[in-house]
Formats: C-alpha cells, sequence, structure tokens
C-alpha cells in the first residue's frame, strides 16, 4: 500500500525560509484539505445516513482512534451534550490509552491490538451501534484490530483515513479515503490530515444531530445553559423567534426555569403565552 502521508515534503530547507513564506506555504498546502473533502461527499453522505438509522434506532456511535485524530474525536464529542442537548453516551470516543489520558498523548497505545476491543466490549457493544474508526495512515494496529472484530461480531462500520485502498478500509462498511498528499513537514499527520478529520467530525456530529431534530431553523434550540453567554443567547433566541415576548427580564426567568429554548418554547404554550 502507497502510504502517501509517508512520502518528502513538497517543500524543502524549511529551517532556512522566512515566516512569511512558511506560513504561506503552510496556508497553500492547508487549501488542499477542503477539495480533498469535496471529492468525498458521496462516501461522508453514506457514513451519516448509516449513523443517523443507527441512532434512531436506539443505537450509539463510537469513534474509535488514536494520536491526533482521535483526540480531535474527543474534542469534538464533548462539545455535543452541551451544544445540542443531547444525552451523554448517545456519541463516545474510544481513545487508545483513554480518554482520560488525553493530555499525556499515549502515541504508544497506537499498536495494541487488544485494547480498542476491549474497550468496545466494556460499553456493551453491539450491532444496534456503530463503529467509526480514524487512522491517517490507515493501517493503525488499534484501529485495525478492532474493526476485524466488530466485523465478525456483525457490528456496522465506518472509517476515516488519509491513504488510498488501506487495510482499514477493507474492514469498513462506510470507508471514507480523503487524500491530503504529502504533510508540509514530512509525516507530520497532526497537520493536513488532521485538518480534513476535524472537518469531517463537523461534518457528522452536525448533520447527524441536524437530522435528529436538535437544530430548529438555524438555532441551537436544545442548547443547555452552560454561562451567561449562552443563557443571553437563548433569551434572544426565545424573543426573536416568538416577537410577542418583549421583556427580557421574563424571558429569561422563563429561560432559567426550563433549560433551553425548545422547553421554553413549550411551557410558554402549556400556560397559555404563545398559541399552540
Amino acid at each position: 500500500m502507497v502510504r502517501l502521508t509517508e512520502q518528502p515534503s513538497r517543500y524543502d530547507d524549511l529551517e532556512k525560509k522566512t515566516v512569511d513564506e512558511l506560513i504561506r506555504n503552510i496556508n497553500t498546502e492547508n487549501k488542499i484539505v477542503a477539495l480533498a473533502i469535496e471529492k468525498v461527499l458521496p462516501e461522508i453522505g453514506k457514513l451519516i445516513s448509516a449513523i443517523e438509522r443507527q441512532l434512531k434506532n436506539g443505537g450509539r456511535m463510537f469513534y474509535l482512534g488514536c494520536g491526533s485524530g482521535g483526540r480531535l474525536a474527543v474534542l469534538d464529542v464533548i462539545e455535543l451534550p452541551n451544544t445540542y442537548g443531547i444525552e451523554k453516551g448517545i456519541i463516545n470516543v474510544i481513545l487508545a490509552g483513554g480518554v482520560q489520558n488525553l493530555v499525556f498523548a499515549l502515541e504508544e497505545k497506537e499498536d495494541d491490538e487488544i485494547e480498542g476491543w476491549n474497550s468496545l466490549q466494556k460499553e456493551n457493544i453491539s450491532p444496534k451501534d456503530i463503529v467509526i474508526g480514524i487512522s491517517a495512515s490507515g493501517i493503525t494496529p488499534f484501529v485495525l484490530a478492532a474493526l476485524k472484530k466488530c466485523r465478525e461480531n456483525g457490528i456496522p462500520c465506518g472509517s476515516i483515513v488519509n491513504n488510498p485502498n488501506s487495510l482499514i478500509s477493507q474492514y469498513s462498511d462506510f470507508p471514507i479515503e480523503v487524500i491530503t498528499g504529502p504533510e508540509f513537514v514530512t509525516g507530520s499527520t497532526r497537520m493536513k490530515c488532521g485538518t480534513a478529520q476535524k472537518m469531517i467530525f463537523d461534518m457528522i456530529s452536525t448533520t447527524v444531530l441536524i437530522r435528529l431534530g436538535r437544530v430548529e431553523g438555524n438555532r441551537m434550540v436544545n442548547a443547555r445553559l452552560i454561562n451567561n453567554k449562552v443563557v443571553d443567547r437563548s433569551v434572544r433566541m426565545l424573543m426573536e423567534r416568538n416577537p410577542q415576548i418583549t421583556d427580557y427580564e421574563f424571558a429569561k426567568e422563563v429561560i432559567k426555569k426550563c433549560g433551553n429554548v425548545k422547553k421554553s418554547e413549550q411551557y410558554l404554550k402549556e400556560q397559555g403565552w404563545l398559541s399552540s
């Protein structure tokens, strides 16, 4: 298998370049990412539709990864309960070395062929769920071994890799191979590969949760009141969606009582302040 992610950079003598030259060239490489993703939008759509089906039928989604890709998945997933008001445990991450060790970057764990499947078993993984393996190289043992076990047990799988014709894709029902080419610093897949992974995570979580009814119009009507900024945003959202509510303090009181915009509107309808 050709590993484009390990091929030499298109640039050399980096230490001799000026700051302006370095950032201009990095930006040039970053422009490749969105175009590479555009080429695999149909595959991304198939994976998202599969996730939607599993979650609507009571299943869960698990990202499975290590290194930069695994850590980026953690960052995506931890935002979702507050942003969209979903329960924890619907969308999850199995990170090599454990999510609790996120900041320690236990890169050696990517060679562990047992931990991934063991961690999924501890979550009582079943064919109702779906697992998405993340690997820039497409051969990471931690991910590959777990996907093999998932296939043996009838658990649907997707994957996100950055090399063509990867082994991991062969054990995935919904493979995504987003080809971003050699990195600016040879082999540093936290760069374009990581950027591509983050962009795809955004697409997956945002689209799935819109499809599951967690957004109305273009607003986060189920966002939890985690700080003053979100309280103010929610109050203004409630007032904008319901122009008959003109008293900010009244709207704020209702928002704090109910917990989010969606629940506030339901409460106001029940009380006769809003028409059904």
